[in-house]
């Protein structure tokens, strides 16, 4: 299973295609500034929303593919009824033709546009959230003291990193990343939540930082938190069980759909 940016680089290494952008937007709209999709002579990666609007840009970008009138640069589109769209907004889309060339530039382009996870631990959940969170728009960094527990093959949406003591790699993480702990020993797990809240003392860059577990286990933690001198308000940050309330099921792959909806939630970028 694999992200829209890896299919993306994939099919750039087979021919040349065109990349379209939403560039802005002016009132009610399909999609957010940011979006994209690239268009080949025989397929789509990605959607800028669908509907009229997204035909006639794959027709515009697969005529200048095919030799026709180049479309570069920014168009507006006033999504009324000459488009045959109710939005009542406007969108600008910039057309881009790429090419093999262009892959190590569009890939920090386009993952730099995603929001950051680190998910700490490598075990059967961290897997399944690992490939489900490549999917959505989401960059992963996936951190394990172990050697080994890695596959070799994963999409461009996901960056592996050996660290040990694995806590260390809590003070290089981007700024907003969203934190999942989830490693393979409850030693470990206290020794991240604890660089998170030390982080968050210093720095308070953390929008969300949830630890695996039973209301027991984090019943557990916070007497040892407690004892490390850590308030009752900084405590409050961690969101422990993890993933969205009513979904029952602790097989690897429901916990990670769980997970991946909180995440996707607006309250996911704040504390509660």
């Amino acid at each position: 299973m694999s992200g829209a940016v890896d299919e993306l680089l994939f099919r750039l290494r087979r021919g040349a295609g065109v990349l379209v952008r939403v560039e802005a937007t002016e009132g009610s709209a399909p999609r957010e500034a940011g979006t994209w999709m690239a268009v080949w002579p025989d397929a789509i990666t990605g959607t800028i929303g669908g509907g009229q609007l997204e035909l006639e840009a794959i027709q515009r970008a697969r005529e200048w593919l095919s030799g026709g009138a180049a479309v570069d640069g920014v168009r507006r589109y006033p999504l009324g009824p000459s488009l045959g769209q109710c939005c009542g907004g406007v969108v600008y889309l910039g057309f881009r033709k790429v090419g093999a060339d262009d892959i190590p530039a569009l890939q920090s382009e386009l993952l730099a546009t995603l929001s950051p996870v680190a998910i700490f631990g490598g075990g059967h959940v961290g897997a399944a959230l690992a490939r489900l969170l490549a999917t959505l728009p989401f960059h992963v960094r996936w951190i394990d003291s172990r050697d080994g527990v890695f596959p070799d093959a994963l999409p461009a949406q996901i960056e592996t990193e050996h660290s040990e003591p694995v806590q260390d790699a809590v003070r290089q993480l981007a700024s907003g990343s969203r934190v999942l702990i989830m490693s393979f020993s409850h030693a470990e797990d206290l020794d991240i939540v604890i660089a998170c809240l030390q982080r968050l003392r210093e720095r308070d860059d953390l929008p969300y930082v949830g630890l695996i577990g039973s209301k027991t286990k984090w019943a557990t933690f916070r007497h040892r938190l407690e004892a490390r001198g850590f308030t009752e308000d900084e405590m409050r940050r961690i969101t422990c069980p993890i993933g969205l309330p009513g979904i029952e099921g602790k097989e690897p792959e429901v916990i990670a759909v769980a997970v991946a909806a909180q995440l996707l939630l607006p309250g996911s970028s704040k504390q509660p």
